[in-house]
């Protein structure tokens, strides 16, 4: 399995940005792709996952109402529609990909099987 995310760039706050990823090597239903982002000097974070299947998303409370998680089935690909961006959403944002996940683990990192190469997101105040 591969993940090639991009999209990244330098954008002023209030502003927009759109994140892909795309998969290739497997097929990911019933599966969990996610978004995380990881700042100098912190923790790899949740923002955001999607069941490849239903549907289903869910979101960190940092960027609900403002991120928005998709998918693409034909094209294998999920997208991060960031919103009304803030100097706090600074981060190398990274895809990952849950083979098995149960609700209580997707905002975990350790429960993604694989993970993208990372695209740095630079909001300016």
């Amino acid at each position: 399995v591969q993940l090639q995310a991009y999209g990244g760039g330098l954008v002023q706050a209030g502003g927009s940005l759109r994140l892909s990823c795309a998969a290739s090597g497997r097929t990911f239903s019933g599966n969990v792709m996610g978004w995380f982002r990881q700042a100098p000097g912190k923790e790899r974070e949740f923002v955001a996952a999607i069941r490849w299947s239903a549907g289903t998303t869910y979101y960190a409370d940092s960027v609900k109402g403002r991120f928005t998680i998709s998918r693409d089935n034909a094209k294998n690909t999920v997208y991060l529609q960031m919103s009304s961006l803030k100097p706090e959403d600074t981060a190398v944002y990274y895809c990952a990909a849950a083979l098995r996940i149960i609700v209580s683990m997707i905002r975990v990192p350790t429960s993604y099987n694989y993970w993208g190469q990372g695209t740095q997101v630079t909001v300016s105040s």
